[in-house]
């Protein structure tokens, strides 16, 4: 028969070991004077420095972001990790001039490295206040001459500005307007910038061309290009514009946005007053302008955006007003009717006539619908008070057709005529131009008598 076991005593649980009490790794020994095992710092508190650092050489700038998060302890390794030699040169890239590689692959490439090496910077600098984090990322950045203003001899072939730019973007992504307010202001102080446009907009057009190149180069690469919310470029665009009067904001949005060489990538100043241009060279003063229109902010109103459009149309002097007219086509209906509408509360009917006549030339050279040219007409009549003040328009559109076919024919009788005849093409167009303008002006008036 089994014996029966014995159950008068008390039990006495297992103790658990103290957290102090539990036995210390053996690797903890090695550890130098310096290095404090916190135990925010996971298992990785039993490895030498030395070899945390080998450990991060055979990870991705994407793992090492994602490390980041782990605990502060870990972020601060990695940001004297960053601060290393070893750890800049492997982490600043600066291949900026290798065109060796088809399909533009290698600029991809190294502008993702920046997209990837931004966000490590955001994670790691994360519970530093805006000045400090500037501060050290500027210490770090400092070794990559490219970064520079002019750090570059040869900026149109450097991919430098371009990752910088996308490096404080991503840095940047989801700060408040406060915060990025300081960013423009640091970014100003560390180059200059505010003395330098100043030089460039009160010189002479055109006499300052390298300066107005790397000014150009620095807003677009580094301020401009990388947001993919209009908010945001809107933003960025308003810091440089707004602290300047409306003269300057004009010379600027041109230096930035205006027509460049193809060969060395300077401004043209000429192009808009010698001979009518093409969209390419007006789409980027264009989106500029409907990027400002369409702000959701109280910074720019449409007054203030309809008289930057006014001031921009005689920089460095007046434009050929087809190319007006083309500017005023490619950056939407709303910006061209309010356009139109000033000129025509501000009783200037005659250059609003003439206006007309060109918008109806551009649509006839870039086959677009005349209707729209027409449509626009009726819409601005509405805006005179009275029946005298309309007809007096439209009989000054009359006029204005007959003036500038009479001014082109002239022109070409007087032997002003180019190698390639573009005048008289240019006149041949106009006619034609004539022709199809009072077409849909005829469809218009007879659609309506005929439905009324």
């Amino acid at each position: 028969m089994a014996s029966r076991i014995n159950t008068n005593f008390t039990l006495i649980p297992n103790r658990k070991l103290r957290r102090s009490n539990r036995q210390t790794s053996c690797y903890s020994k090695t550890l130098g004077s310096g290095f404090q095992p916190i135990s925010t710092f996971g298992n990785f508190k039993a490895l030498p420095l030395e070899i945390f650092q080998i450990i991060l050489k055979y990870l991705s700038v994407k793992d090492i972001s994602m490390l980041s998060m782990v605990s502060k302890t870990v972020s601060q390794h990695i940001i004297n990790y960053i601060s290393t030699s070893s750890g800049s040169k492997r982490l600043l890239l600066q291949d900026f001039h290798n065109l060796e590689l088809p399909d533009r692959r290698q600029d991809s490439a190294i502008l993702e490295h920046y997209r990837s090496l931004g966000l490590l910077f955001k994670r790691c600098t994360l519970l530093l206040p805006t000045k400090e984090r500037l501060k050290y990322i500027h210490k770090i950045l400092t070794e990559v001459s490219c970064f520079k203003f002019n750090g570059c001899a040869a900026p149109m072939q450097c991919l430098g500005l371009t990752c910088y730019g996308m490096f404080l973007q991503t840095l940047t992504a989801g700060w408040d307007e406060l915060e990025c307010h300081r960013v423009y202001n640091f970014l100003c102080e560390l180059t200059n910038l505010c003395r330098k446009m100043q030089m460039a907009v009160c010189s002479k057009p055109g006499s300052a061309r390298k300066l107005e190149l790397r000014i150009r180069l620095f807003c677009r690469n580094v301020l401009l290009d990388h947001w993919t919310h209009q908010s945001d470029s809107a933003f960025w665009l308003t810091r440089i514009l707004k602290p300047w009067p409306m003269v300057n904001q004009a010379r600027l949005l041109y230096i930035i946005f205006g027509p460049i060489s193809p060969q060395d990538g300077q401004v043209v100043w000429q192009k808009m007053i010698e001979e009518p241009t093409d969209e390419f060279s007006l789409k980027g003063l264009a989106d500029a302008i409907k990027l400002l229109y369409d702000a959701s902010t109280k910074e720019w109103t449409a007054d203030d955006v309809i008289s930057l459009v006014d001031e921009l149309s005689v920089v460095p002097r007046e434009w050929l007003l087809e190319n007006n007219a083309r500017l005023l086509m490619l950056s939407g209906n709303n910006i061209c009717f309010t356009f139109m509408a000033s000129k025509a509360v501000n009783g200037r009917t005659i250059e609003l006539a003439r206006l007309i006549v060109f918008l109806a030339l551009v649509c006839e050279k870039e086959l677009y619908c005349m209707d729209w040219t027409v449509k626009m007409m009726q819409k601005v009549c509405k805006v005179f008070s009275t029946p005298v003040e309309r007809n007096n328009f439209l009989q000054n559109v009359a006029n204005a057709f007959a003036c500038v076919i009479m001014e082109m024919l002239q022109s070409i009788m007087s032997g002003d005529r180019d190698e390639d005849d573009r005048s008289f093409l240019n006149l041949f167009h106009l006619v034609h131009a004539q022709a199809n303008f009072h077409k849909e002006v005829l469809y218009l008036t007879m659609n309506t008598s005929l439905s009324a």
